[in-house]
């Protein structure tokens, strides 16, 4: 797919395949389309978010939005980046998860997003937050995933509790019952660079007052490089690693409804 640049036409076959995964997992995805602008061309790119919605139980009428981009660097200098951590791992867990609550109704409602334009700066989470399919208000949060298949040292981050001291409780919980580490940090803005909090698309709904927590893993050798592959993704850390992050899914959605 020529490393799914939003600007490049190969970005459509990614686009069919985030829309057959949707179909697969049994949900009708709706687009949204807006404008993303290139560097050195006139005419804007067009980018493209796919949304679908899961009605909860108890808490049908809030919403938890779950996010993942799916785009990339694309190609430079006739070197292919594929991604593969980067977030090719988010955008299968978000189907993966998807699934599990497809067949195990929530207490909220999760709307899942697909987001594009990621690498342009963000442009498809801003677009979401400024364009919600549902009252902004409503939204009690935002679980992001991008980088999560490889860490040396079988970690997992989740950034956000810090801002948002309400969402420790359930992470704590993910945390003993999860099967990687799960370490809360990465949020304090007194760490500068260390602070992800507006290094991914939870930053547009942290703009928003919308409480988010942003899973992710340490940057590797291969970040941003042409060697985002399959082959450097660690199958085993992988799988474990989203089973956590479905597990604090489940603990969030618990625990806000109290």
């Amino acid at each position: 797919m020529e490393g799914r640049s939003t600007d490049r036409p190969s970005i459509g076959k990614a686009r069919e395949y985030i829309k057959k995964r949707f179909i697969e997992v049994g949900l009708t995805p709706t687009d949204q389309t807006f404008d993303v602008r290139v560097r050195g061309q006139e005419t804007p790119a067009k980018g493209v978010n796919f949304v679908a919605t899961i009605h909860g139980k108890s808490k049908a009428s809030k919403y938890i939005v779950v996010t993942a981009h799916y785009d990339h660097l694309g190609v430079r200098n006739g070197e292919v980046f594929n991604g593969a951590d980067d977030n090719a791992s988010g955008s299968a867990a978000l189907f993966a998860i998807a699934s599990y609550f497809r067949k195990n109704q929530p207490e909220h409602s999760l709307i899942f997003v697909a987001l594009d334009a990621e690498e342009r700066g963000l442009v498809g989470a801003r677009y979401f937050v400024a364009n919600p399919p549902v009252p902004k208000e409503s939204i009690v949060l935002n679980v992001n995933m991008d980088m999560i298949s490889r860490n040396d040292k079988g970690e997992l981050y989740a950034s956000g509790s810090r801002a948002y001291p309400q969402l420790k409780p359930a992470l704590e919980k993910a945390q003993k019952m999860g099967g990687v580490k799960l370490i809360l940090g990465h949020d304090d803005p007194a760490t500068g660079h260390d602070d992800w909090t507006n290094q991914s698309d939870q930053a547009a709904f942290h703009a928003a007052k919308i409480p988010f927590v942003y899973f992710g893993v340490e940057d590797h050798k291969d970040y941003h490089k042409s060697t985002d592959d399959f082959a450097n993704i660690q199958p085993a850390f992988y799988v474990k690693a989203v089973e956590t992050i479905l597990e604090a899914i489940k603990s969030l959605d618990s625990e806000l409804t109290k």
